[in-house]
């Protein structure tokens, strides 16, 4: 969520590197902005600016956690964090930071990988990364630590191998409102009625397939 999109992508593209690829109004949401930059050939960041954003209050400890160990609300961004591909790119990265006034501290080397951790506008506390190998779950899935959170023997067995699921040949039935799972949070009689709707309904109701600017004649 951002109340300052072109703050956020000057930061993005021209700091960071990452090129624009989509700024449209964002699909169902009257007078929001949806903006994507990409991080690498699969991944993309999206930014959305709602009316009323600009009314929400940012608070470190709350709503932010400000840097890398800090605490923020359960279900907020604590930070996130983007790979690079090398070495050279993460040591790249910090000096584009530094040579743009930005503060970027590290390499520090966590075992499993190198990080730089930095600041972006309105708070965001960034991280960039780097492994010269994928993590090794043997040496880095600590029983301890799980106990600690209260893992069970046969829960991080079955975290660390989750079972296999095959898409089957039709579609599964939407469950019913279930109060103990997750849900997004949409006024309920709303909810109500969205959740009943066929998946076809919900397709062709909120589906915006067209870009907003047409292809060359």
């Amino acid at each position: 969520m951002t109340k300052d999109t072109r703050a956020q992508l000057e930061f993005f593209t021209q700091v960071l590197g990452m090129p624009l690829v989509a700024i449209f109004d964002m699909h169902g949401v009257p007078g929001a902005w949806h903006s994507f930059v990409q991080l690498d050939e699969h991944s993309y960041l999206a930014f959305c600016q709602v009316p009323g954003v600009e009314d929400a209050p940012s608070t470190v400890g709350i709503t932010h956690a400000g840097n890398g160990a800090g605490v923020s609300a359960p279900g907020t961004m604590q930070h996130v964090s983007f790979q690079v591909a090398d070495e050279d790119g993460l040591l790249t990265l910090r000096d584009r930071l530094r040579a743009n006034g930005v503060v970027a501290l590290g390499p520090i080397d966590h075992g499993m990988c190198r990080s730089i951790y930095f600041a972006g506008p309105e708070g965001l506390t960034l991280e960039a990364a780097w492994s010269e190998a994928a993590v090794d779950g043997d040496r880095w899935v600590d029983p301890v630590v799980a106990k600690a959170a209260g893992i069970t023997d046969d829960e991080l067995d079955a975290f660390r191998h989750p079972a296999p699921f095959e898409r089957p040949a039709e579609p599964v039935a939407q469950p019913a409102i279930d109060p103990t799972k997750p849900h997004m949070a949409y006024p309920e009689d709303d909810y109500h009625k969205m959740v009943a709707l066929p998946d076809h309904v919900v397709t062709e109701s909120a589906s915006y397939p067209d870009p907003p600017v047409p292809a060359p004649a």
